[in-house]
Formats: C-alpha cells, sequence, structure tokens
C-alpha cells in the first residue's frame, strides 16, 4: 500500500490521485440525466388540484387557479382553450412553473356552469407529453350541468377533418339567433374534425360550426365558413357497462371485472362546413397593355356582358371580344389600326353593380384607356434596333402559336394550337396529318375548329391508332392574325400510345341521388376525370398505371358541379362521398368495383393517405424515436 508521507514524489503522486477523485465526483454530480438510451417521460402532467375545485359549486371568484404534478407549458392557448359561456373580453391565460393562472374579465352570469376546455393545449415542459382532452367545470349555482354531446366536423366539398373551427349550441330555436346572438356552449375542432361540448343543460339545442373571424361567436360576415345541423338536438345520457381486464401474466386472465359508466349522447353528430357565395359585383380594374387590346376585370360571374359605348369613336363591329367562361374577364381586341394607334380611348361602361343593400343595379363608368408605358424588354428591342446595320434585312416576323402535340399521345387526346391574337382566316388545306404505314406516310381524316371557350385556341381531333406513328404539319402562312402576321410552318412527329399501357376501373353505384357524377382522383386527391352515373355506372376507360381513388357528388340541380350552401335559405351543399379505398391500378388489368355511397359514416370514407389534414401524431413521433433508441443500444 502507498505511504503519501514517505517521499516528495509519492506525495505529488497522491495529490494527483486526489485531485482526479475530485474531478471524477464533481463532474457525475454535474452529469445527472437520462443515461443515453433510455426511455422518454410519455406520461402527460397531472392536475394536483385547483381553486376553485373541479366541478365546484357557487363559486364567485374570476380568477382560476390550476397546479400540476409538474412543471407544464400551454401550446397555442389563444386557439385551444375554449371557455364556454364564450366570453366577450379575451380572458388572460399566464403559465409559471407547475401552474396555470386564468383571470376572467367578463362578469359571471349567475347560475351558470362555465367550463374551461383545454383540448391538448397543456404539455410537459421537457418531453412536450400532451394532457389529452383536458377541461375544467365550476358553477356560478347550486349544481353542475353535465350533459355533453360530441361529433366530427367535416370540409363539405371534400370530407377533409377540419381542424381549430367553433363548435357550438343555441337554445333558441330561431334562424336569426345564429346571425344575432353569440353561442351559448362553444368547443373547437381537433386535428381530426372531433368536438366535444360539455357543461349542457337539459334542452333542445341548435347545432352550429363558425369559423369565427371577428371572434364575436356569431355568423355576421359571409366570407366566414360555416356548418348548421338540420335538425334539434337534445343532450342525454345513459348507463353502460365495459369490461377491465385483469392479467396473472401477459397469457393468463385473472379476472374480468364489469363496471359502470355514464355515457353521453349524442355521439355521433355530423356537420359538413362550406362558405356561402358571398356574390358583391363591381368593376375591379381595367387595363390596356398593349395599343391593339384592354381588359375588363369584374369581380364576379355575370350572365351578360357589359354594354360599352365610345366616346371618341364608334364602337360598333370595332372590337374581337374575347371573354372567360363566366363574364368576369373580358379582352376587347381592337380592329381598326387607326384606332389602336390613339394614346387614349374614352368609353362609357354600362354594367350591374352590388350596392350596399346587397342589390344588383345599374351602374355607369367613364373609362379613360390609355397604353400603359413599356420598359425592360420592349427597351432592349429598340436599342438592338438601333445597333443593327442599316444594310442588314429586317426579321421577318411571325405570328406567334404555341402548338400542343404531346410527343407520346392518348389514344383520347388532341391536338391545339394558341395564337398570340385572334385569327383574321385561316386555309384548312394547309393543316396535315398523317400516319406512319410501313415506310410511308399517309394523310388520315380530321376534325380541325375552334374551341368552345377560348377564340384564341384551336383543336384537332382524329380517331387515332395505337401504337401508330404520326406527323402533324401546318404549312407557312397557314394562319392570318388579325393584325397583319402569319404564322411560320410548323411539323412535329409523335406516337399514340398503345393499349397495352391503359387500365380501366368500373364502378357499380348504389345510394345515390338521380343526378350524380363521379370523380376519379388520383394519389394527391386531384381530379382525373368525370362522368356522369348512367344506370348505376361509371365505367373509366384508357387509364394509365396508378393509384386511384373516387368521389361522389348528388348533383340536385343538375348543373354538373357541386354547390355550395346558403343558411339563410337553409340550404345544405350537396352530398359529397368517397371510395373508401385506394386502387393501385396496373397496366391491361379491368377492375369492377362495387360501392354503396352510403355504406359507412362519412368520416369514415376518405382514405387517411389522401387527407391534407393529418392527426396531430407527437405522441407516434415519440414513440417512434424511442423504439429507435432501444435498437440502438
Amino acid at each position: 500500500m502507498l505511504k503519501c508521507g514517505d517521499s516528495i514524489v509519492k506525495q505529488r503522486f497522491c495529490g494527483l490521485l486526489g485531485a482526479t477523485v475530485i474531478i471524477g465526483i464533481v463532474y457525475s454530480c454535474a452529469s445527472i440525466g437520462r443515461p443515453d438510451g433510455g426511455a422518454y417521460d410519455e406520461t402527460p402532467p397531472r392536475l394536483m388540484g385547483s381553486t376553485p375545485e373541479a366541478n365546484g359549486t357557487n363559486v364567485s371568484r374570476t380568477r382560476i387557479v390550476m397546479e400540476f404534478d409538474e412543471f407544464i407549458k400551454l401550446e397555442k392557448p389563444n386557439e385551444k382553450v375554449v371557455i364556454s359561456p364564450p366570453q366577450v373580453q379575451q380572458p388572460e391565460i399566464r403559465t409559471n412553473g407547475k401552474k396555470i393562472t386564468i383571470n376572467l374579465l367578463d362578469t359571471l352570469k349567475a347560475g351558470t356552469t362555465y367550463t374551461v376546455d383545454f383540448s391538448d393545449a397543456i404539455v410537459d415542459n421537457n418531453e412536450g407529453n400532451p394532457l389529452e382532452d383536458f377541461s375544467i367545470t365550476f358553477s356560478t349555482g347550486d349544481q353542475i350541468d353535465t350533459l355533453a354531446v360530441s361529433g366530427v366536423l367535416l370540409e363539405a366539398s371534400n370530407l377533409e377533418p377540419v381542424k381549430g373551427m367553433l363548435v357550438g349550441l343555441h337554445s333558441n330555436p330561431a334562424d336569426s339567433a345564429f346571425t344575432k346572438l353569440p353561442l351559448e356552449r362553444v368547443s373547437r375542432t381537433d386535428s381530426r374534425g372531433r368536438f366535444t361540448i360539455r357543461g349542457i343543460a337539459p334542452g333542445a339545442y341548435r347545432l352550429f360550426a363558425l369559423q369565427d373571424a371577428d371572434q364575436n361567436y356569431a355568423f355576421t360576415q359571409k366570407s366566414e365558413a360555416i356548418a348548421f345541423h338540420d335538425s334539434l338536438i337534445i343532450p342525454r345520457f345513459e348507463e353502460r357497462i365495459r369490461q377491465d381486464t385483469m392479467w396473472k401474466d401477459t397469457l393468463t386472465v385473472d379476472t374480468i371485472i364489469e363496471r359502470k359508466y355514464t355515457h353521453y349522447l349524442p355521439d355521433d353528430l355530423l356537420l359538413r362546413s362550406f362558405k356561402e357565395i358571398n356574390y358583391s359585383q363591381s368593376l375591379l380594374k381595367s387595363e390596356r397593355l398593349t395599343p391593339q387590346r384592354f381588359t375588363l376585370y369584374f369581380s364576379e360571374r355575370a350572365d351578360t356582358l357589359p354594354t360599352l359605348t365610345g366616346l371618341d369613336f364608334d364602337e360598333r363591329d370595332a372590337f374581337v371580344i374575347e371573354k372567360s367562361t363566366g363574364n368576369d374577364t373580358i379582352h376587347y381586341w381592337v380592329k381598326d389600326s387607326l384606332l389602336y394607334k390613339q394614346d387614349t380611348l374614352k368609353v362609357k361602361l354600362e354594367y350591374l353593380y352590388t350596392d350596399t343593400l346587397r342589390q344588383l343595379v345599374p351602374r355607369t363608368d367613364t373609362l379613360k384607356l390609355s397604353v400603359r408605358k413599356r420598359g425592360g424588354d420592349h427597351d432592349r428591342d429598340e436599342a438592338k434596333k438601333k445597333k443593327r446595320k442599316e444594310d442588314e434585312p429586317e426579321p421577318t416576323l411571325f405570328l406567334k402559336v404555341t402548338p400542343q402535340v404531346p410527343s407520346s399521345m392518348d389514344v383520347y387526346g388532341h391536338i391545339s394550337l394558341l395564337f398570340d391574337e385572334p385569327l383574321l382566316e385561316y386555309e384548312p388545306d394547309s393543316v396535315h396529318l398523317q400516319i406512319k404505314a410501313d415506310t410511308l406516310w399517309q394523310d388520315v381524316p380530321f376534325d380541325f375548329e375552334r374551341d368552345s371557350v377560348e377564340i384564341r385556341r384551336y383543336n384537332l381531333y382524329a380517331n387515332w391508332e395505337p401504337a401508330a406513328e404520326y406527323v402533324f404539319s401546318v404549312d407557312s402562312t397557314t394562319f392570318h392574325g388579325l393584325y397583319g402576321l402569319h404564322t411560320d410552318k410548323i411539323r412535329q412527329n409523335f406516337k399514340v400510345r398503345s393499349l397495352d399501357d391503359y387500365g380501366e376501373i368500373y364502378f357499380n353505384v348504389s345510394g345515390q341521388g338521380p343526378v350524380a357524377f363521379v370523380e376519379l382522383l388520383d394519389a394527391q386527391d386531384k381530379v382525373v376525370r368525370r362522368i356522369s352515373i348512367v344506370n348505376g355506372k361509371a365505367d373509366f376507360h384508357f387509364l394509365s398505371p396508378g393509384k386511384y381513388s373516387a368521389r361522389l357528388i348528388n348533383d340536385t340541380n343538375g348543373n354538373g358541379v357541386w354547390d355550395t350552401g346558403n343558411y339563410e335559405e337553409r340550404l345544405q351543399p350537396e352530398m359529397v362521398y368517397y371510395y373508401p379505398q385506394i386502387v393501385d391500378l396496373k397496366a391491361l388489368w379491368q377492375l369492377e368495383q362495387d360501392w354503396d355511397v352510403t355504406s359507412g359514416p362519412l368520416d369514415k370514407q376518405k382514405a387517411d393517405d389522401l387527407k391534407k389534414q393529418k392527426p396531430d401524431d407527437e405522441k407516434k413521433k415519440r414513440e417512434s424515436r424511442n423504439a429507435e433508441r432501444n435498437r440502438n443500444k
């Protein structure tokens, strides 16, 4: 054994040894914590007590204090914490260590049950474990209202769960209550669109959902998304029995215990949210980017075109008019060069306008349409012209056209030509389509016509032969534009896809309304095709291999599109259903699918892979992280 007093060397060695021991002790004290690879804490905070007490009665104080068993924090309290009855003045909510303090700024109502619903806003400070579905209730009277109703809120057009939207009750059955009075009991939807409204007194109620932009708990803005239930809601409860299993070990059951509990109904309420058509017609702007064309932009669709009168020119036969489908964007192409060379055109415009009473009334505006000064590319082009030598010939200017010819043509596809300006005329015989037969090219018949919607687009249709090679060509000077330019020659080769490249899906549909259509969807919930249901069938041919689902719309008014609702008219949005599976289609497959649209609840129909609103999955992330750490041990 070493004795430290024997020599100077021994003394130094012992000193070094002692210092090492001390450093080790200090380091170990400073490194208190979870060993690497240990399991994460997944236990949520636990309420230890509150003032007033949970379910307390005859409460008069407006300050609520809650204490938990560990340090906590609040996530998005302004979004997640909901107080019923709703508070006109936003309460003050603070956290400090293990405590949450709420100061209610509104005067408490007599004989009323108050509920503070935190949803999953309370999490522990370290791991973020949420205290799920947590609320605290007290009453200013001598009894607690304990009834509750629950359900789910979906976006009406696509059955997406709606997160964070206000859902509430009115005991006043009048339709005007929703638009004039604040909701009486409220909750918010979670990431799955689910909601639970607590602290309800016995009675009959109307149920609503509201995207409360102005935070007045009433439907006062047409831009707010809403939902309403058609029937009165009568909260109730019933006693139920559940079985709890006690285990001797992981394989052997010890005892099955029956326990009574109170279940609140209804618990399957369904709301479908929508935005009303907020029709307000006005002229947004007018512009004249080029001398030859000016454009009018309106805020809404219209059944008719506005009336335009020239103040310094004769407007009769002065324009080629290009309009959008709803007449909300209108291009006026000026024909006469003497007219479009004028710096300013003065016009009188007559159209229908939405006044302050939301009525369509005639309105007349005087517009001065001046050519906007151009810079950038125009200035650079002018500079290039100046640099060009006088003896250099001017380059030929052609009418710009964009050919849309797929290199791999679908058997149901077509060719399009989009021109930069309206056409004055064209020569049909100068448009050619040929098919390759052995080593020779042979002419084939086709139809060539102007598009029914876009006046500057022309389409070519043909009965394509699968797997065949084609060439599309246009002679020079075939198309002549409104302003004197003609097109250059065009030539493009392409091949039609083989029938072996396609699959087919046949839906045998039942449970739908008298008029309905089906939209075939891709894996991103985007519409691929649309077809009306005939004799209970919706057949989709010539589909590329891939993953598909489908959406059915009950087209109540038969206009071929999904229509939203209207609260004033008590009109619900048109019903939408989803095929509950994603079909993986292969080439040459013919899949026949039976589809009863009413066979399952709406909130279970849309496949999770199609939903953009995903449920909050922090717990899953923690479990995955924990499992990964265990694998690395």
